[in-house]
């Protein structure tokens, strides 16, 4: 299983839900929009603190962003 490739997915899910674009993502975690767009597409490796900050942000425990959607009852 690859994490990398599952918070990358949870990320983009999560913050569509919250109605958020990359760039409002961003701003909210003082990253760049870029930065964002990369996590999502598995091209950059986010750091532990990079997925806390994601997940507040988001308003979710940062293990959400850890389980792989197949697993989540929605």
């Amino acid at each position: 299983m690859d994490f990398h490739k599952v918070i990358a997915q949870n990320i983009r899910v999560y913050r569509k839900k919250n109605g958020f674009t990359q760039e409002a993502l961003a701003g909210k975690v003082s990253m760049h929009s870029n930065y964002i767009a990369r996590v999502e597409r598995s091209e950059e490796r986010l750091s532990l603190e990079g997925l806390i900050k994601i997940a507040k942000a988001l308003k979710i425990p940062p293990h959400m962003l850890l389980i792989p959607q197949s697993y989540k009852e929605e």
